[in-house]
């Protein structure tokens, strides 16, 4: 059984595109997905410095986006048997299940992006990665100084998300065995100083009409296995201020017996934490073109529909 997961903010370097854009047909996708957001996808996934693909507006598109792309070249031969996205990365998985249209998915990006952006703006606000330690005393702790656990990815990591005075005085007095590393993110997503933001994502939402996922998607909220349309839609807006449990996520995984995850582009941190968080299970980032056979190799290994007549 295989999973394909989808990476959430921060995971997106200068010029990581670069390489698919030379795949057939990729260019002309990402350039029509860019005239539907009014955005500079090309470019800002070619040629643009990491400030500028640090803006949650550009990121948060730009993110979704490349999933989009590289969804469509690793899935060529059969589909996976299971769905997740981490934070942003969930709009991607949604698309890709069908629940959403690629039009729908980079709209309600596009809206999500300057919604948060505009919240962030509001108070100078972060998020901060915090590794080993016990976690209910990193809870406790980030609790006491104002700051939300607004990731829980496992593997020992937790994600503090507040103001950046909380963010500092975290990182000068870190909990027992933690270290701190500060996020290339402007904003304290998945907080309640994202609440700006879900007004107008719910009115995108409702002008849109959502199907049924052709392929389960694991929610951010509690890791449930969800298939239901305007489920998955309406869980996509609240989560804008709710915690990601990625934990969760990979448990449910695990429950259900994966044995392959595959993460897009671009890949790297959720196979990081699937390494430590789901022994035994292969995983593979795929970074780059030449990535491909081997993504290629591994749905035909682990798919249960090569096998068993699973999801179609």
């Amino acid at each position: 059984m295989i999973a394909i997961v989808c990476p959430g903010q921060g995971s997106q370097t200068p010029g990581f595109l670069t390489p698919w854009l030379e795949m057939p047909g990729l260019r002309e996708q990402l350039t029509q997905l860019s005239d539907a957001v009014g955005i500079d996808l090309v470019a800002h996934g070619t040629t643009s410095d990491e400030e500028t693909i640090r803006d949650t507006a550009v990121a948060q598109p730009l993110i979704v986006a490349a999933g989009l792309l590289t969804a469509a070249a690793v899935a060529t031969q059969s589909p996976p048997d299971v769905l997740a996205g981490h934070s942003v990365g969930e709009i991607t998985a949604a698309a890709i299940s069908g629940a959403l249209t690629e039009a729908d998915a980079v709209g309600f990006v596009a809206t999500r992006a300057k919604g948060m952006a505009a919240a962030s703006a509001i108070t100078p606000t972060g998020m901060s990665a915090v590794l080993g330690g016990d976690s209910d005393d990193v809870v406790s702790a980030l609790e006491a100084l104002g700051l939300t656990p607004a990731n829980m990815n496992g593997a020992g990591q937790i994600v503090a998300a507040g103001t950046l005075e909380q963010l500092a005085d975290l990182a000068a007095a870190p909990p027992a065995r933690a270290r701190v590393i500060p996020l290339k993110v402007a904003g304290a997503f998945h907080t309640d100083h994202m609440a700006p933001a879900v007004e107008p994502l719910t009115a995108f939402a409702a002008r849109i009409t959502a199907s049924s996922a052709r392929i389960p998607v694991l929610s951010n909220r509690d890791g449930a296995q969800l298939t239901d349309g305007p489920e998955i839609l309406q869980r996509l807006v609240a989560q804008v201020t709710s915690p990601v449990r990625w934990d969760l996520c990979m448990q449910a995984m695990q429950e259900a017996g994966v044995t392959g995850l595959i993460e897009l582009a671009p890949a790297g941190t959720l196979v990081g934490l699937a390494k430590r968080g789901l022994k035994g299970v292969e995983a593979l980032a795929v970074k780059t073109p030449d990535d491909l056979d081997a993504a290629a190799r591994m749905l035909r290994d682990h798919t249960s529909s090569a096998t068993e007549g699973g999801i179609e």
